[in-house]
């Protein structure tokens, strides 16, 4: 019975609430479990056939179960992972040397993720931006997507920036044209402590008030590949939200400026 819990728990993870809903209806008119082919096309042609046979195989070890039962379980799992999502899930990510004793994902596997996840809002913050070219091609599956790109960099030494060796700027721009690229100026509004003007130390990617990345990792290879990184990914609940309210607040009031 518990692995029949557990695999109707992980249907409830992976399936759309709307796809339970007609599941557990087809269930629902099962006279048992030796039906069980009956049900197979309310998965939808998409559906992870490994995942299917699993639950197949579950159910069928525990064949006293009642479809009434299995169905209410699904809907059940689907409400509990709806609920789980509205409050967030976080993720480590890293980059750097691997114990093997942890599962993690790295730094350029997530930020893809997170862009691939864009439907119509995407922004992006990092110190430099040079040589991702796995982020620029995601960054254009987005734009054809017709996601809004805005992204906020430091400026170059030459611009009143503290980037003296490279000009991300410019880069991005000849890169990703029709993306918006912002500016904190801090030169132009006053200093910081002691007299220091700042720099935009922030590394974060939030999509669609839905995924926020928050990270060590400047947009680099060094940095998607080879140094130690650190971040978490968070999906749902209320933090992704704030990012992106506190992101756009933050052109609204023009503490950083369109480029």
């Amino acid at each position: 019975m518990d692995n029949l819990l557990a695999v109707i728990a992980e249907l409830g993870l992976e399936l759309h609430p709307d796809r339970i809903d007609v599941i557990a209806a087809k269930v629902d008119t099962l006279g048992s479990v030796e039906q069980f082919a009956l049900l197979k096309s309310s998965f939808g042609p998409n559906a992870d056939k490994e995942l299917i046979s699993r639950f197949d195989q579950a159910w069928n070890n525990n064949k006293k179960v009642a479809p009434r039962d299995v169905a209410s379980a699904l809907r059940g799992a689907s409400a509990t992972a709806a609920l789980r999502e509205s409050r967030g899930t976080v993720e480590m990510v890293w980059t750097g040397p691997s114990t093997g004793q942890i599962p993690v994902r790295h730094t350029e596997q997530v930020l893809c993720e997170v862009i691939n996840h864009a439907k119509r809002r995407l922004f992006l913050v990092s110190f430099v931006a040079y040589e991702v070219n796995s982020i620029i091609t995601a960054l254009r599956n987005a734009i054809g997507r017709q996601v809004q790109i805005n992204i906020l960099l430091e400026l170059s030494s030459g611009h009143g920036g503290k980037v003296s060796n490279h000009d991300s700027v410019k880069a991005m721009r000849k890169a990703l044209p029709s993306i918006n690229i912002y500016a904190w100026a801090s030169h132009k509004n006053g200093t910081g402590t002691y007299g220091a003007t700042g720099s935009v130390h922030a590394k974060c990617a939030v999509a669609d008030e839905e995924f926020a990345f928050i990270t060590s990792a400047n947009l680099t290879a060094a940095a998607m590949e080879r140094n130690m990184e650190l971040g978490v990914l968070v999906k749902g609940g209320n933090l992704p939200i704030e990012l992106h309210q506190h992101l756009e607040a933050l052109v609204a009031t023009k503490i950083i400026e369109q480029i």
